[in-house]
């Protein structure tokens, strides 16, 4: 709530110098924040909950495979949250712009990295591992692309 609250005494600090659409990309920046708040809030909750529930209601063992996949699927998918919350208040906190290539491709990797921990192998067939993979290659090689790009115009 503190992140909003300041996001909005910013807001109407530059309220007079922005355009428009500056106004409403912002407002909807803010709006997108809360809303992801939410959602990270209740994966949290239901994480914890999860959590709990099978470490004393059942036997749980780290190392059998759909335990393992349950819980780190959660985990990816709350740290997949927070990185696409984090992109979002870059923009309230003027830092970056709305859409950040970057950002877009770690999420699209982080969600494949997801994909491969919650994969059962048995029931996917080897084309779609591949294109899994390749997908995961290609956008590898993408984001270090635009690492090396950033970097060069750093020492220039």
């Amino acid at each position: 709530m503190l992140l909003i609250k300041r996001g909005i005494e910013e807001m109407f600090r530059h309220w007079s110098i922005m355009t428009f659409y500056q106004r409403f990309e912002h407002a909807v920046a803010l709006v997108l924040t809360f809303i992801i708040s939410v959602i990270i809030v209740v994966a949290l909750w239901r994480l914890g909950s999860e959590v709990f529930r099978v470490l004393l209601l059942e036997a749980f063992d780290p190392l059998e495979h759909a335990v393992f996949q349950r819980i780190f699927g959660m985990i990816m998918t709350l740290l997949i949250a927070m990185e696409f919350k984090h992109s979002i208040v870059q923009v309230l906190e003027r830092k970056a712009h709305i859409i950040q290539v970057k950002t877009v491709l770690l999420i699209a990797l982080l969600a494949l990295s997801r994909k491969f921990i919650i994969l059962d192998v048995k029931e996917t067939g080897a084309a779609a591992l591949a294109a899994l993979a390749f997908s995961m290659i290609a956008l590898g090689v993408v984001y270090w692309l635009l690492r090396e790009r950033e970097q060069k115009r750093g020492a220039a």
